[in-house]
């Protein structure tokens, strides 16, 4: 599933390349998450003024409304000149004057919804409940502990919820719970001031290297040009079970928590 890194990652490989650009044709495939939410070609004349990300939401700001994407489960953006044919799992086109920005989604879990604004009720029902961006400054030690201390939930699962930080998959969940040397299993509460500063650190550190790495390629994620991810090459944790820890050498587990597979080390991660 394309997490935060994935999702800034596309963002930044067609956002400069759209801006500006008038719609000129929409084309649905098969139903999505979401419908839409209005006829297709009402959207024919508007004109794109950029591309924002919150979340695991890519929003494009049109000169009326904006239209929210998310990527699902198994769900890919291209953005270029070609016009081919759609195929099999390509069900929405945006067709501008600078290019055609598609959404191929096999799983069809993925979705674009336009909204009248950021505070109508279509763009609150799904941004309303997300919490901090991670990336933007605005990620402070006190508002994070304060809500770690009033959830009792293990540590892992408190990242993914997104609550009160926004992106934290679970591949990176894994990576900065290691890096912070929290064993997953911690319930969130019992982390002291220290140790929520150390896992505040690491989640910035970990989402950022994998931004600059292009994201992780796992199966099948790629940016808006088609290049892939190659931050799951330098991983210390994830999908390694088994393997020695590359920093004491001690073997890596694997546990399931809430239906995901977690990674850590027993040594370096502290209970």
């Amino acid at each position: 599933m394309p997490e935060l890194p994935e999702v800034e990652v596309t963002r930044l490989s067609f956002a400069d390349r759209i801006a500006g650009a008038t719609v000129t044709g929409v084309r649905l495939g098969k139903p999505l998450r979401w419908p839409l939410g209005l006829a297709p070609q009402s959207l024919v004349g508007r004109r794109v003024l950029g591309v924002r990300r919150r979340g695991k939401y890519l929003l494009v700001d049109l000169d009326d409304g904006l239209l929210l994407w998310h990527l699902g489960m198994s769900g890919s953006l291209r953005f270029s000149d070609d016009r081919s044919p759609p195929l099999a799992h390509d069900h929405f086109d945006l067709d501008t004057t600078q290019g055609l920005l598609r959404l191929n989604d096999p799983r069809r879990f993925g979705a674009v919804v336009y909204a009248p604004s950021e505070q109508s009720p279509e763009a609150v029902k799904l941004l309303g409940h997300l919490g901090v961006e991670p990336l933007n400054g605005g990620f402070d030690l006190d508002t994070f502990h304060q809500g770690l201390r009033k959830r009792t939930t293990v540590i892992k699962q408190v990242l993914l919820g997104g609550e009160l930080v926004v992106g934290v998959g679970n591949i990176y969940a894994s990576e900065a719970l290691f890096l912070a040397g929290i064993r997953p299993t911690v319930r969130a509460h019992r982390l002291s001031r220290p140790r929520a500063e150390k896992l505040r650190l690491a989640i910035i550190d970990v989402l950022s290297r994998a931004v600059a790495k292009g994201g992780s390629t796992l199966r099948d994620f790629s940016s808006a040009e088609g290049k892939p991810g190659y931050f799951q090459l330098e991983a210390r944790v994830y999908d390694r079970a088994g393997e020695p820890c590359r920093v004491c050498g001690t073997s890596i587990r694997r546990i399931q928590q809430g239906q995901r597979s977690t990674y850590y080390c027993p040594t370096c991660q502290k209970p």
